[in-house]
């Protein structure tokens, strides 16, 4: 169920490594223990048929949009959404993902669901923000600059801080004076930003 979930509340369709990598996130652990993500295998064969990979895009889709609908007319999974984004902030709480550089070149391949959680937390909170979801987003935003998913974020062609020429003529964005309130209001989280900016008075 919590696979089909993903498939089905996902912002964007996922690989199978970023699903299993999902999968295996444990909220209020301190970090991930890969060897208990699931093989693709296993993954598939959990879903009993009701997903497969698309081999164009080998990514992870329901077999059929039918399926979508029945599942979006029935309410299957109780807060998706909350569920999503405090998986995502605790992927990125993370001590193994907190001690990655900033400076990168290309996301490391042992932190596939990095550009998801990195990218689509905000959009996952916002439809509903717990208490669970505001201490893990404090906890990440209070970082401020200094953790690779604003790094990430900064260099979405999406997301307008940064000009069409910095964007392409700098290997990495210049995280100065970047806060986890910038990332806050950007991502349209405004109980987040409230709790930042009431912390800080």
């Amino acid at each position: 169920m919590h696979a089909l979930m993903w498939i089905s509340c996902s912002e964007r369709p996922s690989k199978a490594d970023e699903l299993c990598h999902a999968l295996v996130v444990e909220v209020g652990t301190a970090d991930i223990n890969v060897r208990n993500a699931p093989s693709t295998r296993t993954l598939m064969s959990s879903t009993l048929g009701l997903a497969k990979i698309d081999e164009q895009s080998s990514t992870v889709r329901l077999v059929h949009f039918t399926l979508q609908e029945y599942i979006s007319a029935h309410n299957l999974f109780i807060t998706p959404y909350s569920m999503m984004a405090e998986i995502c902030l605790t992927y990125l709480n993370f001590q193994s993902t907190c001690d990655l550089s900033t400076c990168f070149d290309t996301i490391p391949s042992k932190m596939p669901f990095l550009h998801y959680a990195s990218c689509c937390l905000g959009l996952h909170a916002k439809k509903r923000v717990t208490e669970g979801v505001k201490q893990l987003a404090l906890r990440l935003l209070g970082r401020d600059g200094d953790h690779i998913s604003a790094d990430i974020l900064l260099r979405e062609e999406s997301v307008d801080f940064l000009s069409r020429w910095e964007r392409y003529h700098s290997k990495h964005p210049d995280l100065r004076g970047f806060t986890g309130l910038h990332c806050a209001a950007y991502m349209g989280i405004t109980e987040i930003a409230i709790a930042m900016i009431d912390m800080k008075i």
